[in-house]
């Protein structure tokens, strides 16, 4: 399978719908390039004496809503085209949840897996060196993504407030409880699938209580897509795929019914990598990693990485699948959506899908700022409240315009995003 460039498959998405809204070259010229891209070295003093440098990188693609916004991630496989793909999207995707924020993206080339606590924190404070003068509550708000965690978000806050002179928990979101973390966070990415979910179910009329859904991927985000699936909707996830970090295989764990998500949360480490002998005791079978894809269930939701359902592994996936949600980011080519249009899938586009992070993280912002924090019921209900009205509003575009629903989320956030540019007198 020839490899995906995650920021030519950004652009080739944004280039389809820019026709159909007719966008001029300037433009155009404007959102198909990140506005700001930063490339740097971190030297970092390993615990056994020795120093290393590691490649980092921060992408801010589009502020005119308002501040950039976005993760970073630690990924041994990391480029500046993924980083500028991620900042991309999360221009759309905090436009389409209409909250007044822009793109954003960092990352460093390292698999954190090699690495000590001591090692993480001097390379998270090492990155914040780098960046400090160039993020900020009020110019660009990272957060966790692949690879990072809530405390490292605290290292990297505490860092940037250090070289500040004061303490501005706003810098960063996805941080601990005691360092101005928001209740709800945790969850927020997975639930929130669950709430597009919910109501793209209403939307076909489907019965979601012994709905069946299979997952790629077992981190925060599908770990809580499970969660919910089960619990909120009464559904049935048969399947997880992973990644084995020991022998860098992934595979499916399957029970036909049903999996039990908090089970297998007990027996997963920090990486999302799950113990394969306590889950072959408790009964599970380990398929190859692809076999999520072809499972006979209503909803598939890719909540993993990027480029996963191609137009070649798309022709795996059963006719029974309604609806895929993706909890990941630009897990579906271009070529794969041709056959979802064509088979008439209900696809829930990635960044109306996962909006649910982003939008905790402007909760969390919004609460550092009145430094006054929510209780966990009230997140959750404003979150539920907000992607409710995101959806809603692309599904109408969608049947307005008669567009496939990626290309009514489109339409959506680029409209918003090319109004507040032209308020603002830059096009």
């Amino acid at each position: 399978m020839a490899e995906i460039n995650p920021f030519a498959m950004a652009q080739r998405q944004f280039d389809e719908v820019a026709d159909q809204l007719g966008l001029d070259e300037g433009v155009r010229a404007l959102l198909r390039w990140p506005l700001r891209e930063f490339h740097f070295r971190i030297p970092v003093h390993m615990d056994d004496g020795t120093v290393r440098v590691f490649d980092g990188y921060r992408v801010q693609h589009n502020d005119a809503r308002g501040p950039a916004k976005g993760g970073i991630r630690w990924a041994a496989n990391e480029t500046l085209d993924t980083v500028r793909a991620l900042a991309t999207w999360m221009t759309w995707k905090c436009a389409v949840a209409d909250i007044p924020l822009g793109g954003g993206k960092g990352g460093v080339v390292v698999d954190p897996a090699t690495l000590s606590d001591r090692e993480k924190e001097r390379l998270c404070r090492g990155w914040v060196q780098q960046m400090w003068k160039n993020i900020g509550p009020r110019m660009d708000v990272p957060a966790p993504d692949v690879g990072t965690n809530a405390r490292m978000m605290a290292w990297m806050m505490d860092e940037y407030s250090k070289l500040k002179g004061e303490f501005v928990p706003g810098v960063i979101t996805g941080k601990p409880l005691g360092a101005g973390g928001s209740l709800g966070r945790t969850e927020a990415t997975g639930f929130g699938v669950v709430y597009t979910i919910r109501e793209a179910m209403k939307h076909l009329g489907m019965e979601p209580k012994g709905t069946k859904a299979a997952i790629q991927g077992f981190g925060n985000v599908a770990q809580y897509a499970a969660i919910g699936f089960i619990q909120m909707l009464g559904g049935t996830v048969v399947c997880v795929s992973c990644w084995d970090r020991h022998d860098r295989t992934a595979y499916t764990y399957s029970k036909d019914d049903g999996i039990d998500p908090l089970f297998l949360q007990s027996i997963t480490d920090e990486y999302g990598t799950i113990d394969k002998v306590k889950a072959q005791a408790a009964g599970y079978r380990i398929e190859p990693g692809d076999a999520w894809l072809s499972k006979e269930v209503e909803v598939l939701i890719p909540a993993a990485i990027e480029g996963v359902i191609t137009g070649e592994t798309v022709q795996q996936i059963s006719p029974r699948v309604r609806i895929v949600a993706e909890g990941a980011n630009g897990p579906t080519t271009p070529e794969a959506d041709q056959v979802f249009k064509a088979r008439g899938v209900f696809v829930i586009p990635d960044f109306l899908c996962n909006a649910g992070g982003v939008t905790c993280s402007y909760f969390e912002q919004v609460q550092n700022d009145m430094n006054f924090y929510w209780h966990r019921d009230e997140v959750l209900q404003r979150l539920d409240e907000k992607l409710t009205a995101a959806f809603h509003a692309v599904v109408e575009r969608s049947l307005a315009e008669k567009v496939y629903m990626r290309n009514a989320a489109y339409m959506v956030a680029i409209g918003r995003v090319v109004e507040a540019m032209k308020l603002r007198g830059w096009v």
